[in-house]
Parts: structure tokens; sequence; C-alpha cells
């Protein structure tokens, strides 16, 4: 089984279910996280609550931050193998097929899909890393450690750092075209498209992708034109 899986895996079909995987997780927990990040429209007493709830989830069965932590490993091992898996695919795809098609009929639905998973996918990594120094390290957060997780956020994205907000949103929308593209491929590579569920796929793709991005985005843009404060 030890040398079976890494052969599994080393297939094309192999790395595309591991994408697709990987994938759903991270898609899952975007929706949580969207759902929590949603809690600081009830006020700054719900959102610290729900900031401090996912700290001392299964206290005192287990230590402080230990679920969350767990949460953390897996979050992280997904992306990476996620990463790993989109690089190799199209470093196999581009050695595949050397000389590029002379037919452009197709390219311009084909190029846009793979600058925006490519492209966007590097702007999105970029994103996390900021993201996590800002809102979980506090590093680049104004208030730093000793402010409240509403304060945090309320203070992260004040009208005074309107640059902030900008780049934060830039940065959901390609979340958005990422995850309307890799749900697509998700059904696709696990078999489920058809032509008979294509529409109704396509629309479910769309309408998960749509619903993240507006709710992500509603946090920052709230702040910044001062509907909460």
């Amino acid at each position: 089984m030890a040398i079976a899986i890494p052969a599994i895996y080393r297939s094309t079909v192999g790395k595309k279910a591991v994408m697709a995987v990987t994938g759903g997780i991270l898609v899952l927990y975007l929706i949580a996280h969207m759902v929590g990040n949603l809690k600081i429209f009830l006020g700054a007493e719900e959102f610290n609550h729900y900031a401090h709830w996912l700290r001392t989830i299964g206290e005192p069965a287990v230590p402080r931050r230990t679920v969350l932590t767990l949460i953390e490993v897996v979050l992280g091992v997904s992306v990476v193998l996620h990463m790993w898996s989109a690089v190799s695919l199209g470093k196999r795809a581009a050695h595949a097929r050397p000389v590029k098609y002379q037919s452009k009929k197709k390219s311009h639905a084909q190029g846009y899909a793979v600058h925006t998973m490519r492209y966007g996918g590097i702007i999105i990594a970029f994103y996390i890393v900021w993201h996590l120094l800002d809102l979980t390290f506090f590093v680049v957060n104004p208030k730093g450690s000793d402010a409240t997780p509403y304060e945090r956020m309320v203070a992260d994205f004040d009208a005074s750092r309107w640059y902030v907000t900008v780049w934060y949103v830039a940065a959901l929308l390609l979340v958005g075209l990422h995850l309307r593209h890799g749900i697509w491929s998700a059904f696709q590579t696990l078999g489920l498209r058809t032509p008979r569920k294509e529409r109704a796929l396509r629309a479910l793709a769309n309408t998960v992708a749509g619903l993240v991005t507006l709710g992500f985005v509603s946090v920052p843009l709230s702040i910044t034109f001062g509907w909460v404060s």
C-alpha cells in the first residue's frame, strides 16, 4: 500500500482527484469562515464571542486551541497538496503539448481559465500570507495583539486605510473566480458532469462562488464606508 499510493498520485487522474478533494476541503472552510466573519454585523460582543469560541472548541476535554490547530494543519496540508497538484498538472500538460496550437478558436476561453487559476492562485497565495500576518499574528494590524478581534477588524479597514480594503477586495474577487472555476473543474474530475446535469452544476458553481465572494467582500466594504464601526 505504501508503494501504491504514490503511484496513484503520480498519475494525472490521481493528481486531479487530490486537487478536487483538497479543493472541497478549502471550499467548506471558506464557507464556514465567511459565516463567522458575517457575525461582525451582529456587533462587537457577538463577534468577539465567536473569535473566543474558535480557540476554546473542545475545552475542557482538550487543551485550548487544540481543535483550531488541527483545523489549521489540515488546511495547510490541503493548500500545499492543492498547489503542488496544480503545478504538476500544469507541467505535465506543457510537456504533453510542446508545440502551441495553430488554431485559436477556443484559446480565449481556455486562456481565461488557465490565467485565472494560475496567476490568480499566486495572488491568492500572497493574500493568504498577508491575511495571516494581519489578523492571525497581528504583525501588520494597526491595533496589534492587545486589541479585541472586533477592534482589530474595524481598525484594519478604517476609511483612512482604504488601500488595504482595495487590496482585500481585489484578492477576494480573484478568490471568487478561482472558486467558480475550481468547483466546476471538480465536478468534471469527479465524473459528476453530464449533459443533463451541466446547467445545474454550472449554476451551483456560480452561486456558491458568488455568495462566498459577496459574504467576504461585504465586511471590509461595510467598515470602510462606516456601516460597521
